[in-house]
């Protein structure tokens, strides 16, 4: 590693959490702590929520799945915004009219404390899994590309690293640090990237460019006969996105956190949608690196080139094909996202544990004679170490990591989506029904989640959500007409 890319890294990991603190101004509350004050400009939560859904996979997966089949993943964005312009117009109002803070206290509303408290400890969970497969894979091209630049470090080390800088601006900043964080680690690896895309047409020859504008290569989407199979197909990009977008934007606390931090409904619509459109615009950034790789190495294959795996690809390109600077910068940008990722759900978490158990946690609160605020940090650095632990558990995946993370964090939205649209619009739906069939659903998607096709291909992710919004109206409805048929 140059000296000068050693600088670019060091600088910035030494003075984000420094900024990141200093804009998020004192934290006097736990409200504050977690709900930011509901005061944020609209455009800080847009950053943020971008940052939030992209990490250190999509970062390194996206070039390497553009490599092989183009700009499926910009066409999947498009059902993203979809989803969420649905979000902003039919689940916001009901999330503002509350005040609430933790968007589970809606169903505990609607449904009582037994509904909030199960559907908050299913994100819980799927948070645990998704972030530990996310930190695990992100650790791993960042301590891969320092030791090609020949600056070794442990993969542990590397985590710890990570998660002791971002400990440092979200326990002390709260939500405010990591909205700001957010916005300054997005503008690094977008400039990395855009850098990236100017240097590989600076050098693009002639041959290169008629290989590019006469391929297939700029398609948003697939066509497959294997439909339920392949997640780039318009239908499964589109409608799964799209259904996929309004889960995750509008039931997971990792995103709904950051739009109720806005300071009115209007605002929090233009953060939410303008996170669709600017999440399209990086998708098509990063899609571009790998197309634009792939005419530069002559459309060769992945193998032809000596890489095993597609996630293998960017962070090969930063190790060889970078001047001194720009891979620094990189790097930087790769930290930034699994920093981003990690601030964010921590404070999630963290806020989803203290409103939707605030009993249980206001009893230990006392019992460990710690005021609020105090106790909402050890909480903080409680899920952190299960996240550490959690990193540590998995191990390399085949396949596309970014694909693999999102089939997890698919496995619960279906349930989820399902148990706000009984509360949203059935208005005679009783938690007798609703909370039996979640479980059940939670438990089914899991296992076709886990379900292989003879072909070698699991169920596309952008199913699964659909399956499971359809799964639990239907065991929903069966539970209510057999309840009601007994009574």
């Amino acid at each position: 590693m140059s000296p000068v890319d050693l600088a670019i890294i060091c600088i910035y990991c030494l003075t984000l959490p420094f900024i990141a603190f200093a804009l998020s101004g004192r934290q006097d509350s736990v409200s504050a702590y977690v709900g930011g004050g509901h005061d944020l400009p609209w455009w800080a939560i847009c950053l943020s929520l971008v940052a939030t859904e992209t990490s250190t996979l999509t970062v390194i997966s996206i070039p390497g799945i553009a490599y092989g089949n183009g700009m499926v993943f910009v066409g999947l964005a498009t059902g993203y915004v979809v989803g969420r312009a649905l979000v902003a117009w039919l689940f916001l109002p009901h999330y503002f009219s509350g005040k609430f803070s933790s968007v589970y206290q809606y169903l505990g509303q609607r449904f009582g404390s037994s509904m909030e408290r199960t559907v908050s400890v299913t994100f819980l969970l799927m948070r645990v899994l998704a972030e530990g497969i996310r930190m695990f894979a992100g650790m791993l091209p960042v301590a891969a590309i320092l030791a090609a630049m020949h600056f070794p470090l442990p993969d542990v080390v590397v985590m710890l690293l990570i998660m002791g800088l971002t400990l440092f601006y979200t326990l002390f900043g709260g939500l405010r640090a990591v909205v700001w964080s957010d916005a300054i680690q997005l503008a690094v690896y977008v400039t990395g990237a855009a850098a990236c895309v100017f240097l590989l047409f600076h050098h693009e020859t002639a041959g290169q460019t008629h290989m590019l504008t006469h391929s297939n290569r700029f398609h948003l989407f697939q066509r497959s006969s294997m439909f339920f199979l392949n997640p780039y197909t318009p239908f499964a990009a589109v409608l799964g996105g799209a259904i996929m977008s309004m889960a995750s934007h509008g039931t997971d606390q990792l995103m709904v956190q950051r739009v109720l931090a806005a300071r009115n409904l209007a605002d929090a619509r233009k953060a939410l949608i303008g996170s669709g459109f600017m999440v399209g615009g990086l998708f098509a950034l990063l899609s571009l690196v790998g197309i634009l790789l792939w005419a530069h190495n002559d459309g060769r294959s992945l193998a032809e080139v000596g890489l095993h795996a597609s996630d293998e690809l960017f962070p090969d390109f930063i190790v060889r094909g970078l001047p001194q600077g720009l891979a620094g910068l990189l790097i930087a940008g790769l930290l930034s996202a699994t920093m981003g990722s990690l601030s964010a759900t921590l404070n999630s978490m963290t806020s989803a544990t203290l409103l939707d158990f605030s009993g249980p946690c206001a009893d230990a609160a006392r019992r460990l004679r710690l005021r609020p605020l105090a106790f909402a940090r050890v909480v903080t650095l409680g899920w952190a170490v299960i996240l550490v632990l959690a990193a540590l558990g998995f191990s390399r995946s085949h396949g596309p990591a970014v694909v693999f993370g999102l089939s997890v964090a698919a496995c619960s939205y279906g349930a989820m989506l399902g148990a706000f649209l009984f509360a949203m619009f059935l208005p005679r739906a009783d938690v007798r029904d609703v909370l039996p069939a979640f479980i059940l659903t939670l438990l089914s998607v899991c296992g076709v989640m886990m379900f292989v096709h003879p072909r070698g291909h699991a169920i596309a992710f952008t199913w699964l959500v659909p399956f499971g919004v359809i799964l639990m109206f239907v065991l929903g409805m069966l539970s209510r007409q057999l309840r009601q048929a007994r009574g």
